[in-house]
């Protein structure tokens, strides 16, 4: 099987074996035996499909992959996620999360540990992805990662100096949101992008070809509930099959199977490192058949032949990541529910003085000079000149734009905390230390307030404070 680095000191399979399923052959409440199920790792390691991805919450993946490391040490590179609930997140927290994988896995150090972030506009996601680079650079984790996270937020991220090796996304010929902006900032920027979903939970396969659409009770995985809601988003089921059609085409040419052809479109797209590929592990493996894709490569009228079918679909609507986010949740079960119960508000809200609410962030700022992040006072919330500043951090580094997502977050997290939303927002006042940085700090304003488009004025001034190169407030009406 090929490989590649996806950092220095971390080569990886390119198709990894994923153990989301692991949770759904557990969702009855058994659990797989460990030791049993360890060794069904057994024949993709010897076959060189050596790298595994699982996470905290998929059932006892950890688990079973720290008892095949307990009996074959480093013969796999072990990939695991961390999804917190959304919150305020300590460094104690951080490290008794790293503490809980470290051990189920039985390894001194997690080859790569991948964050989710389900809300940007709580600061605690934040906290946490600077609290695990303080463990990276103690050695409890060789390699930070994300997953889930869009475009905005990982330039970020980089700007700021956090070293993100890799983004496990959803990838796939029935999802393009990777090919653009993603992929164009990965390339850029050293990040490898990590594809899942790449089977669509096996509707890319030749098993749906020329079936009657199924209902959402007939379905029998999480996955396949999950990935349904993806072909109703892109247009349906008709043009689904088109596509499955023109998969099928390509699969005869190059003889080989259509789960191939699917997987081999979205590995040879720029940036991605590697695809990955679901298992029930003792149940379900097609060893051979993923062995297959490094043998042949897709030729240029292929792509063209799948590009042209993909013409028909819709795009699926947002940024990567964004199904865990905001409507529509392409979820398996259609929103949030079956993973968290509630969003706190992101930031502290104090009474008074009067009738006022106000909302802090913590900044050092507002301390010093005496001011709220926002304040609401009946209808009105009037927020006060952001800056991309958090604790003592400056977010963003040199990039202005970056700068700008970190303001409007902030911005967006003291609205919501005083009981209004982005689309409350009636005025915004953007200032830029340089006129030359006003086209990205446009941009991500553009990005944020697209469908809202209140009022905006954009002035050229001197800011206070080293290295701050835009400031935002805003002024947001909520309705009775």
């Amino acid at each position: 099987m090929d490989r590649i680095e996806l950092a220095p000191g971390l080569e990886i399979s390119r198709v990894l074996t994923g153990l989301w399923q692991v949770a759904d052959m557990e969702r009855g409440g058994s659990t797989l035996d460990a030791e049993t199920a360890s060794r069904a790792m057994d024949p993709y390691v010897d076959q060189g499909l050596t790298t595994f991805d699982m996470a905290d919450h998929y059932g006892s993946s950890e688990v079973i992959s720290g008892a095949f490391h307990a009996r074959r040490p480093g013969a796999a590179q072990l990939l695991t996620k961390w999804v917190p609930e959304p919150g305020p997140l300590t460094r104690d927290d951080v490290r008794a999360a790293v503490d809980r994988a470290r051990s189920r896995m039985q390894t001194e150090s997690l080859d790569l540990l991948q964050f989710h972030a389900w809300s940007y506009v709580h600061p605690g996601w934040m906290d946490a992805i600077f609290a695990l680079d303080e463990l990276r650079r103690e050695g409890l984790i060789r390699h930070l990662g994300l997953t889930n996270t869009d475009t905005a937020h990982l330039r970020m991220l980089l700007s700021s100096g956090v070293p993100i090796v890799s983004n496990q996304i959803c990838y796939s010929l029935l999802d393009q949101r990777a090919r653009g902006a993603m992929s164009e900032l990965c390339r850029a920027r050293g990040v490898g992008i990590l594809a899942f979903g790449t089977l669509a939970g096996g509707f890319l396969t030749d098993r749906w070809l020329g079936r009657v659409e199924p209902g959402i009770d007939d379905l029998e995985t999480w996955s396949q509930m999950k990935y349904f809601r993806f072909i109703q988003a892109a247009g349906g089921w008709d043009p689904f099959q088109a596509l499955l059609e023109t998969v099928r085409q390509v699969a005869e040419r190059r003889g080989v199977s259509m789960a191939n052809v699917a997987s081999r479109a979205i590995l040879e797209a720029p940036a991605v490192a590697g695809v990955i590929i679901g298992a029930r592990l003792g149940r379900s493996q097609h060893i051979d058949d993923t062995l297959a894709l490094s043998a042949f490569q897709l030729r240029a009228e292929d792509h063209a032949a799948l590009d042209a079918a993909r013409a028909d679909l819709q795009p699926i609507p947002g940024d990567c990541g964004d199904e865990y986010r905001v409507p529509p949740f392409l979820t398996a079960s259609g929103d949030l529910s079956h993973h968290l119960d509630s969003f706190p508000p992101p930031y502290p809200v104090h009474p008074g003085p009067g009738t006022r609410q106000r909302a802090l962030s913590g900044t050092v700022w507002e301390d010093l000079a005496g001011f709220s992040r926002a304040t609401r006072i009946g209808d009105r919330i009037l927020v006060s000149g952001t800056t991309a500043t958090h604790g003592d951090r400056l977010i963003g580094g040199r990039d202005a734009y970056a700068q700008a997502v970190f303001c409007l977050d902030k911005i967006q997290g003291a609205v919501e905390s005083l009981g209004g939303t982005l689309a409350d927002v009636v005025r915004t006042r953007v200032y830029i230390h340089d006129p030359e940085v006003w086209e990205g700090v446009s941009r991500a304003h553009g990005e944020r307030f697209r469908d809202v488009q209140p009022a905006n004025t954009l002035v050229h001034a001197g800011l206070v404070g080293e290295g701050y190169l835009v400031e935002i407030e805003a002024e947001a009406m909520v309705a009775s």
